[in-house]
């Protein structure tokens, strides 16, 4: 089944987890290195932006990659509006995320081709899923507890690529979820805890939880 329902969930959660969020907020510091709050906000906003893009193109038969270098500067973009108000990440990410769930509901075939992840449609709803949940833990937003079982179940089947061929780690899937994700430190897992590999797909810029 593909998570549409669950995206939408996770939008409305981090929303609504946003209502109280201060203009101060905005510029507090988070684990990922050199990025604030405003940083991982504008980060989700701009992909949900993009990803709109993609599917939309796609429904017209069109092409397009995730993020074109020629006519994108994404980390400009992520830069130059990291530090906008409280209100206008809110409303920002209200506004893309809203056009996002309806370009899903309007697609006919998930296996449609998109130039993305595994080629498919459908592969946008899941990164998606992935991007807001964990962000969501790097803004305050949620923790591993707010999570839904579903989502860790699907997050460890993405992630467990990570762990090194011969690993052996065991636990229940919220516990492996929020580790591989490296939202937590592991504790309550069975087994010797290995450093964990790159983010499938590849993890080329700090924010990427997709």
């Amino acid at each position: 089944m593909i998570p549409t329902a669950g995206v939408a969930d996770a939008h409305r959660h981090l929303l609504r987890a946003l209502g109280g969020l201060t203009d101060a907020d905005v510029g507090a510091p988070t684990t990922l290195p050199g990025w604030t709050r405003g940083h991982v906000l504008a980060h989700v906003t701009d992909a949900g932006r993009a990803l709109a893009d993609l599917v939309e193109h796609a429904g017209r038969g069109v092409l397009i990659p995730l993020y074109d270098p020629a006519t994108h500067d994404r980390d400009g973009i992520i830069e130059a509006t990291a530090d906008r108000t409280a209100d206008e990440h809110r409303s920002a990410l209200r506004e893309h995320s809203e056009r996002l769930e309806v370009a899903w509901s309007r697609v006919a075939d998930w296996d449609q081709p998109v130039n993305y992840r595994d080629g498919k449609l459908s592969s946008t709803v899941f990164a998606r899923w992935r991007e807001v949940w964990i962000h969501a833990v790097d803004v305050g937003a949620a923790t591993s507890a707010d999570w839904p079982g579903d989502f860790c179940e699907h997050a460890v089947d993405f992630l467990k690529e990570r762990l090194p061929h011969d690993a052996i780690v065991t636990g229940p899937p919220r516990a492996l979820a929020a580790w591989l994700s490296g939202r937590d430190t592991g504790d309550g897992l069975t087994g010797d805890l290995p450093e964990l590999g790159p983010w499938p797909g590849g993890r080329p810029r700090s924010g990427d939880a997709r």
